[in-house]
């Protein structure tokens, strides 16, 4: 038996799908040997929520804990990905009648939508009972394949609930690949002193016949 990895990263670029209001991602030239420097260097400009990314406590939160402050053991390890095809929002029932484990992997719809698609305001998200339910199970981390774990312009009670629990969501997972069961997860957040959250390259680990 061997494990292969799966990048569940969104790649970064101009065409990026972003939160409305939020600034594109955009990347431009610092140095370049082409005009004679000594090396290529570059300029980034994003949201600490472009792409795939992290939530941390203080994102909804004012007294909630910044990025640097979460464990870190949170972003490795065994994790459980949860099918729900066919809905509009995940509510408890839709989690299934098992007991949760302390990290989840929610595939919905979304994935079924481009990276790099206009923004589609009808994704899946969770709703509140969904959200207390992984709260009332101990669950610590969750993940969801589009921008937010919580519905448009609706967002701000699932977020109290998950993040005032210090459950952390991973927001923007590309899961299309993906079919249901346990796998290892590992979710690498930019270490930024303070943050409200950050870009995260992730990988998903799942187990194959040598």
């Amino acid at each position: 038996m061997g494990i292969r990895w799966i990048d569940v990263t969104i790649p970064l670029e101009a065409e990026t799908t972003v939160w409305p209001g939020d600034p594109a991602f955009e990347i431009a030239p610092a140095s370049r040997i082409s005009d004679g420097s000594s090396c290529n260097t570059s300029r980034v400009s994003l949201s600490t929520h472009t792409g795939t990314h992290i939530d941390a406590p203080w994102h909804f939160i004012e007294e909630g804990l910044r990025l640097d402050q979460v464990n870190p053991t949170v972003f490795f390890g065994e994790a459980m990905v949860l099918e729900v095809p066919g809905v509009p929002i995940v509510t408890a029932s839709d989690l299934g009648a098992q007991s949760l484990p302390s990290r989840i992997l929610i595939k919905t719809d979304n994935s079924s939508i481009p990276y790099d698609a206009p923004f589609n305001e009808g994704f899946v998200a969770l709703a509140a009972d969904a959200a207390q339910r992984l709260v009332d199970e101990g669950v610590r981390l969750v993940g969801i394949d589009y921008l937010s774990i919580a519905p448009f312009r609706a967002g701000r009670e699932v977020h109290q609930i998950l993040l005032g629990n210090n459950i952390l969501p991973v927001e923007g997972l590309r899961l299309r690949r993906l079919r249901p069961g346990t796998c290892q997860f590992v979710v690498l957040p930019l270490h930024v002193v303070g943050a409200d959250g950050a870009p995260c390259r992730a990988f998903v680990g799942v187990e194959e016949m040598e």
